[in-house]
């Protein structure tokens, strides 16, 4: 159950920060943030709010953004396979993803005589 709560949490973080206004306001935020540096004088406080809100905000997003990538790439890979099992006599293709590098490589070498016939 938590993991599906993230996956929605993450979702919707994830569609909501790609949006123009959110972008907007982040301008906005960042304006507001340079031009009250002289009402404080640049000190060290301030910029140590910028600092830590950024890198606060950068390393939640590095984990939304990766959920969402995770979740794409297990869909795109699902669609593949199937794609693959319904119209390809190969199925040794199905499910390539999880198989070491070496592995692929030695798929796609045996592979290659077969684009050379065509």
């Amino acid at each position: 159950m938590p993991a599906d709560n993230f996956t929605g949490i993450a979702d919707y973080v994830a569609r909501g920060a790609g949006r123009p206004l959110v972008f907007l306001a982040v301008v906005m935020s960042t304006m507001v943030w340079l031009l009250s540096g002289p009402v404080f004088g640049f000190s060290d406080g301030w910029q140590l709010i910028a600092n830590t809100v950024t890198n606060v905000i950068t390393f939640l997003m590095v984990f939304v953004i990766q959920n969402s990538q995770n979740r794409d790439s297990a869909a795109i890979q699902a669609k593949l396979d199937e794609l693959i099992r319904t119209t390809s006599p190969h199925h040794e293709l199905i499910g390539i993803e999880n198989l070491s590098e070496e592995e692929i490589e030695e798929i796609k070498s045996r592979r290659r005589p077969d684009r050379r016939q065509r």
